[in-house]
């Protein structure tokens, strides 16, 4: 009996132990548990007022630091780069996390500020981890440190769906190094409107271009986020800022659904279905509702349409400008309620969203029911990046991931496929012949050649075009006029004095274009931001070109540019052009490996280059009506057009054929086509398909870009390339904007540009 009666105890003790045990360890905190029964379990213990905190932001201690020393209250209203909180310390914002009243941080830029950040998060009554999200753009460049592959535009260029991906997995394994969780990009917005600063962060102005990039970016982002190296994608955007109204960033968009669907849409529905569980809002208004308080974006066409599962942030402080810009809300609870109830999830970013959010509920105007869904959403994010296992990086190995000799070489052979040559007399690739040469303009030799949204990097992680031309041709001389980094405040002396040592030069390149460095954000002509009036080289740019040119000794211009410029006449007095864009830390190296023919370039322009802004709306894929009266006195055809790009070899299309001249509207249509090298130099060919309905029941583009390869040949190689039209490519929205293949002709078109003497040309009909 005594036995019976110890075995009776000890269970009873061994059950209480378990007990205690389910009692110490939460079921939110078993990592064997299911993210669903987890986020079930930890919203249960929350209360209200860490629900909404887990839907706000903040922007870094260390950027408040930084904002706080260098702007006024008064400037701090207009400025969308830099925050504080005026009457909020940095002591508050620490305590505020302590409490697990934050949900998110943005704009920390180092591993150890963000580390101590998430120890601040540790300490709060259920120890929430927090996300950090951070606008790696083309690499981490924002951080210090960190590879600095080429922005969208010149990754566009490359027509590389392989590279997009490469580069975005890459770019996660160096932010999760730093404890950085969620990356603004990509940008799939499509851009129309060349004065808009942010051209340069966008994949071009092609719908399909963009939205091949944008899938296999948000793929490269997240892999199945659920490891320790994906980090969560936002595709952004959302939607039509790229054609604002004036050229401004934040400008109203008024287009018709028409227009939204056709063009603007599927980058964004393409970015869902490829699994993105982040969405950002557009600064914007549309057709007079601003999209962050728009319900038909949010939830009938994000969520309900196109069955979104992620959440949804605001752009910077966009929410409140409900209330202060756009007028639609007559105080900032009004701001915060109408965004909310449209399908906002996270407030990005500040001090008084907790508060009003707060009485929202309380006064039963947003259900707890409501809050609860966009919270959920966000800790199923946290759950599934393993934060809450792992939420601190390892300082001792973050310098093994970043900058690594993979990712190096791959920012080398991105920036190499992203430079298309536009203008070749001949006099490229160069030769030893040139034994002194002349080098000068505001990109010649400045860190700017990275590109918008970048820190400050070493100086021996940057190769500047001065210093990639040394590197290449070590035997010849380089003369270097400085012409300083600030095309607004060029020197007139110094432009004389190139011009003067230009004379005496075998040959002369002037690298030209914007300034887009962001620590010096006021100083700026591109990116965010940054927007023109003109598309028109800036300051005494023009003048450097033309006096350099009249020296009479070939002359060679390289662009370092986020957007198109307007470079009609410079092109005129220059025998080669090289449109570098934004090519990222070793730009100045893949620059110059063109140059002298080390590289054969391939890249091909993802925009149209007008004349001029009097050029604007230049886009290839325009409606047949659109220059039935062509321009007088200057020309109709843009100055480059969409797909243009030149090699050192010339290639030649033949043999342009169509598995069938009928198909019905649910069948597959074969088109191949030969492709030889024709030239003396191995090189890489971007094909190009586009389409036409030529007779439809409502309008449609001239062209349209459908697919693409990009195939390698060499000398003498003839290679057959092969595409399907499937019925997707023919499909088109009806006169009720609904889906549908018509009967009739349409003509396919193979070859190496938008242009049409570029293309090769051949009919089939759709049947019943």
């Amino acid at each position: 009996m005594k036995k019976i009666f110890i075995s009776v105890v000890s269970l009873i003790l061994v059950m209480n132990a378990n007990v205690d045990a389910q009692k110490t360890v939460p079921l939110y905190q078993n990592p064997k548990a299911t993210v669903e029964e987890r986020v079930n379990d930890l919203l249960s213990r929350m209360t209200l007022e860490e629900k909404i905190g887990q839907m706000n932001q903040f922007v870094g201690i260390e950027h408040i630091k930084t904002a706080e020393a260098n702007l006024t209250a008064e400037q701090l209203k207009n400025n969308t780069a830099s925050a504080f909180y005026p009457g909020f310390s940095t002591t508050d914002l620490e305590n505020l996390t302590k409490e697990g009243l934050v949900g998110s941080f943005l704009h920390v830029l180092t591993i150890q500020e963000a580390n101590y950040l998430q120890s601040l998060a540790m300490q709060s009554r259920l120890k929430i981890p927090v996300i950090f999200g951070i606008d790696a753009i083309h690499g981490n460049a924002n951080a210090p440190d960190n590879t600095v592959y080429p922005t969208n535009i010149g990754l566009a260029s490359s027509f590389d769906t392989e590279m997009a991906y490469k580069i975005a997995r890459q770019t996660a394994k160096e932010m999760r190094s730093m404890n950085m969780h969620w990356t603004f990009n990509p940008n799939v917005e499509v851009a129309r409107d060349p004065r808009w600063g942010r051209v340069g962060e966008t994949f071009g102005e092609d719908p399909h271009l963009v939205t091949q990039m944008g899938i296999q970016t948000v793929k490269g982002y997240q892999g199945d986020l659920n490891s320790e190296n994906d980090v969560l994608a936002c595709i952004k955007h959302f939607v039509a800022g790229s054609e604002p109204i004036n050229g401004t960033n934040g400008s109203p968009a008024d287009l018709s659904e028409r227009t939204l669907r056709e063009v603007f849409f599927p980058s964004f529905k393409a970015g869902v279905d490829a699994g993105a569980m982040s969405a950002m809002m557009s600064h914007n208004e549309l057709n007079g509702i601003p999209c962050h308080s728009n319900e038909w974006l949010m939830t009938d066409v994000l969520r309900k349409e196109w069955g979104f599962k992620g959440f949804i942030v605001s752009d910077w402080m966009d929410i409140e400008h409900l209330y202060d810009l756009h007028a639609t809300a007559e105080n900032l609870k009004e701001a915060f309620y109408q965004s909310i109830m449209a399908g906002m999830d996270m407030h990005m970013h500040g001090i008084h969203w907790n508060e009003l959010v707060s009485e929202l509920v309380k006064e039963g105007r947003i259900p707890e029911s409501r809050i609860d869904e966009s919270v959920r959403k966000i800790l199923t994010i946290k759950f599934r990046l393993g934060l809450f296992e792992h939420p601190y990086a390892d300082e001792k190995t973050t310098m093994k991931i970043r900058l690594n000799s993979e990712h190096r070489q791959t920012a080398l052979e991105a920036a190499r496929n992203s430079i298309v040559l536009l203008k070749n007399d001949g006099i490229l690739p160069l030769t030893e012949k040139y034994k002194n040469v002349l080098v000068t303009g505001i990109n010649a030799n400045d860190m700017n050649i990275l590109g918008d949204w970048s820190a400050v990097q070493k100086d021996e992680n940057v190769i500047t075009v001065l210093e990639g031309l040394k590197m290449v041709s070590p035997n010849t001389h380089f003369e270097f006029v400085d012409q300083g980094w600030d095309p607004r405040n060029m020197s007139p002396e110094k432009v004389n004095e190139a011009a003067e040592k230009a004379k005496s030069a075998d040959l002369n390149i002037v690298v030209a274009g914007e300034y887009m460095m962001r620590f010096r954000w006021t100083e700026r002509t591109g990116g965010e931001d940054t927007d023109r009036s003109d598309i028109d080289l800036v300051g005494l740019q023009n003048d450097l070109i033309e006096k350099v040119a009249a020296s009479g000794k070939p002359t060679i211009l390289i662009l370092i540019t986020g957007r198109p410029l307007g470079v009609e006449k410079a092109v005129e007095k220059v025998n080669a052009l090289v449109q570098a864009w934004e090519p990222g830390m070793y730009g100045g190296e893949a620059i110059a490996e063109i140059l002298y023919g080390k590289i054969n370039p391939s890249a091909k322009l993802p925009i149209t280059i007008p004349r001029s802004v009097g050029q604007i709306q230049m886009i290839y894929n325009h409606k047949p009506s659109q220059y039935f009266h062509p321009y007088v006195v200057t020309s109709s055809e843009p100055l480059y057009p969409f797909g243009f790009g030149l090699s050192f070899t010339t290639y030649k299309y033949d043999n342009l054929q169509l598995s069938g001249s009928e198909i019905s509207k649910d069948e597959n249509l074969e088109v191949s086509v030969d492709v030889t090298n024709t030239g003396k130099m191995d090189g890489t060919e971007i094909v190009q398909l586009y389409l036409r309905d030529k007779f439809s029941s409502v309008t449609r583009p001239i062209k349209e870009l459908k697919d693409f390869a990009r195939v390698t040949l060499k000398t003498g190689e003839t290679k057959t390339v092969h595409f399907t039209v499937s019925p997707d490519k023919l499909t088109f929205l009806d006169k009720n904007l609904k889906p549908v293949v018509e009967n009739g002709e349409f003509i396919v078109m193979v070859g190496s540009s938008s242009r049409e003497e570029d293309l090769l040309k051949q009919s089939f009909y759709v049947k019943e």
